[in-house]
């Protein structure tokens, strides 16, 4: 079923008193079928935080005769709400407070808050759910642990890991890798089976040498090991094929069959040398207890699979057998190091990899997190924050921190709008069929068109407060998500 024909389904079912819409999903209580969720922080002087949400379809807050004069998620009350892990497909999203270090699940189909996750260790530098809500990944920094939350099966396991400040998790919920910051090194746990629980119980010196941390230490459940692992010798003392190689790893994602995770090092930008991208299988990495196969590194020659990236490489989002690279080149400007973004594609369906000219885009800051999202009309939207300090800025160029360009050539995108500074692009949500996109811009939600990059009004959907993160709770696919 096409995106225009399932929308117009819905609305003709909204309007005739119908209980559901595309995909079987149930109408919320609001009867709104195109909602777009926003995170604000500090909405009023009693209030640290919000999660409301407007009618995407007409670009209004309110009802329709203004009652109500507002949509919100009932039942939150945490702090500071920074980012919205978007899962439309389970109707549910995760959100974080950066203000108290909660994270908590919202239920799209009833407007509610339905879950608070207990059992992490201090504020997250970086937090993931698995989309089966199964299994939480966050990765504290002060803390300098990476924790494991099992709702499954209950139970909370923090895993040292000095420095580590970011995670990431495949969309199938199977493999989760660590990285440390000025760390040349990527980690990943694994869920231990009952005979290496036994055998692990002895503390260190029983443990894997690739080990990091196994806990609880007498009866372990977990551990956490290093990719690079030195146990996987022959009998003369070599690898199985080369060792991993990274430069500053920063971010994984996953290739669309699922097999194959993409390690991200982001190089000059984070104090290494080469930025580049690494492709890695995740049946070694598989953390479910029993269900990984194989042992890294594989046979396979792991050098040859190490892509230079020389646009930089901190982000990324793939789309079949393209994969889009969001980085910041350092270059030297009046005397001082500053960065400038682009964006590299890299061509999978080409042996070897096809690997593109930089493409200037916004700029950003060193490690600093942008957002990516495919959304209507072969666009591709690229968020940025503190552009103000990068090389566009400096030199008098035209800049702002979001960037549409036009991927109807998917080897070969277009910058097709930069739009002039507003602030830090925080947050874009992709409102599919309907040409539009919603942002989280400079603490303010700003819309636009996908078929010309124009500026949409926005004076039905600003809010009071920061808004930090938005999201498309009735997107068609978790792909709509510009957390992953």
């Amino acid at each position: 079923m096409s995106v225009a024909l399932a929308l117009s389904i819905a609305f003709a079912m909204a309007g005739c008193g119908g209980t559901t819409y595309f995909a079987g999903r149930t109408l919320p209580p609001s009867g709104l079928t195109n909602r777009v969720l926003i995170a604000i922080q500090n909405p009023n002087s009693v209030t640290k935080g919000a999660l409301q949400f407007v009618d995407a379809y007409y670009d209004i807050r309110s009802g329709y005769t203004d009652s109500p004069p507002s949509f919100s998620i009932a039942g939150y009350t945490n702090a500071l709400p920074s980012t919205i892990q978007n899962m439309p497909e389970e109707q549910v999203g995760g959100v974080y407070g950066s203000g108290d270090g909660s994270f908590v699940i919202v239920g799209y189909a009833k407007e509610s808050v339905t879950g608070s996750i207990s059992g992490l260790n201090g504020f997250s530098s970086s937090i993931f759910i698995t989309r089966n809500t199964n299994y939480l990944f966050a990765a504290s920094q002060t803390s300098n642990v990476l924790t494991i939350v099992n709702q499954a099966a209950g139970g909370s396991y923090p895993l040292s890991l000095p420095d580590v400040y970011r995670v990431s998790t495949n969309p199938g919920g199977s493999v989760a890798l660590a990285f440390v910051q000025n760390s040349n090194y990527v980690y990943y746990p694994r869920q231990l089976t009952s005979g290496q629980s036994v055998a692990y119980s002895g503390g260190p010196s029983t443990w894997p040498k690739a080990a990091k941390d196994c806990e609880p230490q007498l009866t372990p459940q977990w551990c956490l090991f290093q990719v690079q692992s030195p146990d996987n010798v022959d009998a003369t003392g070599n690898y199985y094929g080369a060792p991993l190689t990274f430069d500053r790893p920063y971010k994984a994602v996953f290739s669309a069959d699922g097999g194959t995770a993409y390690i991200l090092s982001c190089g000059p930008e984070c104090g290494g040398s080469v930025a580049s991208v690494t492709t890695l299988p995740i049946a070694p990495l598989i953390f479910i207890s029993g269900q990984e196969s194989g042992a890294l590194p594989t046979t396979s020659a792991f050098t040859s699979s190490i892509i230079p990236v020389p646009g930089g490489a901190s982000n990324a989002l793939v789309d079949s057998t393209t994969v889009y690279v969001v980085g910041q080149q350092p270059q030297l400007v009046q005397g001082h190091t500053l960065f400038a973004g682009n964006l590299t594609v890299l061509d999978f369906s080409q042996s070897p990899v096809n690997v593109s000219s930089p493409i200037p885009i916004s700029d950003g800051v060193p490690e600093g997190p942008s957002r990516m999202l495919l959304a209507d009309d072969n666009t591709l939207w690229i968020g940025m924050t503190k552009c103000t300090n990068g090389v566009r800025a400096a030199t008098g160029q035209p800049y702002g921190c979001l960037t549409m360009l036009n991927v109807s050539n998917p080897t070969s995108p277009t910058v097709t709008m930069l739009e002039s500074y507003l602030g830090d692009a925080t947050g874009i949500a992709a409102v599919t069929g309907l040409h539009k996109i919603y942002t989280a811009i400079g603490g303010q939600v700003y819309i636009y068109s996908t078929e010309d990059g124009s500026s949409i009004d926005n004076q039905y959907v600003t809010v009071t407060g920061i808004a930090a993160d938005v999201a498309y709770m009735d997107g068609l696919s978790d792909s709509n998500n510009t957390v992953y």
